[in-house]
């Protein structure tokens, strides 16, 4: 009987986690170790996403994929990150890069970008820059008026997938003095005139992914633009509240692998004649992960059905993504204690869900700006 709390899916969402939890077996925890040390990017898990049908899990049946709800999509990304850390990140971007074509796109952009990515073609969120991280609003890309189109120009950073997929989502301002109220998104072309990628991050984890940077002098036509005019930030706001619980997900499936190594060791590890396990000092830590990792599944799930059902997830969105990541950090922080100083050595695979976790605080909303958010809501209830 296993002590952590199990969501209840329906007979669609147990399918696609079995499956998902199969090919992870067969295929992506394999090789979690050698794309950490190598930090290359797994085409071939890719493939296997894709002909799986995993990696077109959200998009409609109509273009291709699967017409999964939400929350099949996060106990698959669930899944696929309790395996392998860096494949359940691509599986996220993924889901982030194709989120506002499902809330804004036209019919035609739908049918040529979510298609797309059903068949492989990936699609990017790209959205941060050099000052303005957490301060979304300070971005400086620009698109002008340019014939029948647009012309773009800045420089993106820290892309999900970047330069893996073939299409970018781009959000630039249309209207500088509007500030927030002057920013659209637009599809851009990795192939296009004037698209470049020329740096590659070199991370501390989930080494498998690639993170990049998009520079940008191009110009796209009227029919790239994605959503309304002067939109753009409200799309962003109302993709990355998907977001933050697809990296919930991420964060459980990371959760869940430092307990899996932390409880197998601690029975199999012995000092004085029995396994640690027999110490509350490694008892007490691991039950408050068991407990942690209940509640985060719980209300990340629960995050997951109000999102596909067309509730509001602004609040319990930011309380799935902040408890989950840090409940993440608690487990392979203790994975490592528990392993001792084999924890703190490659290829210890506590070492390496160590380094993959620490991102979970910090992309999709940094814990502080998850607290912020939080804070006022607060406020916001007690003063309405």
């Amino acid at each position: 009987m296993s002590v952590i709390w199990e969501p209840q899916l329906d007979e669609d969402g147990r399918r696609w986690r079995d499956l998902a939890r199969n090919l992870s077996a067969e295929r992506f925890a394999p090789l979690a170790e050698e794309l950490d040390r190598d930090q290359r990017y797994p085409w071939e898990s890719v493939k296997a996403l894709v002909e799986s049908g995993l990696a077109g899990l959200f998009v409609g049946r109509e273009y291709g994929g699967q017409g999964a709800s939400f929350v099949t999509t996060c106990a698959v990304i669930e899944e696929v990150s309790r395996a392998c850390a860096s494949t359940g990140a691509i599986l996220t971007a993924y889901a982030l890069g194709g989120t506002p074509l499902v809330l804004a796109g036209t019919p035609e952009q739908q049918r040529k970008y979510l298609g797309g990515m059903a068949a492989g073609q990936a699609v990017s969120f790209a959205l941060t820059e050099e000052g303005a991280g957490s301060d979304a609003a300070r971005i400086r890309t620009t698109a002008v008026r340019e014939g029948d189109g647009w012309r773009i120009k800045g420089e993106k950073i820290y892309i999900g997938n970047g330069g893996a997929s073939q299409h970018y989502v781009v959000f630039a301002l249309t209207d500088p003095q509007a500030g927030t109220r002057g920013i659209t998104a637009f599809m851009v072309d990795k192939d296009a005139e004037g698209v470049t990628i020329d740096r590659y991050e070199d991370k501390m984890g989930i080494r498998g992914t690639q993170t990049s940077n998009l520079k940008l002098d191009t110009w796209v036509a009227d029919d790239e633009m994605l959503g309304q005019l002067n939109k753009g930030m409200r799309l962003a706001m109302l993709t990355l509240n998907a977001g933050r619980i697809s990296v919930a997900a991420q964060s459980l499936g990371v959760a869940l692998a430092g307990y899996d190594v932390a409880s197998t060791e601690a029975v199999r590890r012995q000092t004085f004649g029995r396994p640690i396990i027999d110490n509350q000092g490694i008892s007490f830590p691991l039950a408050d992960i068991a407990t942690g990792i209940t509640a985060a599944r719980m209300i990340t799930f629960e995050a997951a059905r109000v999102y596909q059902d067309g509730g509001d997830v602004s609040v319990l969105g930011a309380m799935a993504k902040l408890h989950a990541s840090e409940v993440a950090h608690t487990s392979v922080d203790t994975a490592v204690q528990v392993y001792g100083g084999a924890g703190f050595c490659k290829p210890c695979p506590a070492e390496r869900l160590y380094r993959d976790q620490r991102i979970l605080e910090i992309y999709e909303g940094t814990s502080e700006i998850q607290r912020l958010v939080l804070g006022r809501a607060i406020k916001a209830s007690v003063t309405a």
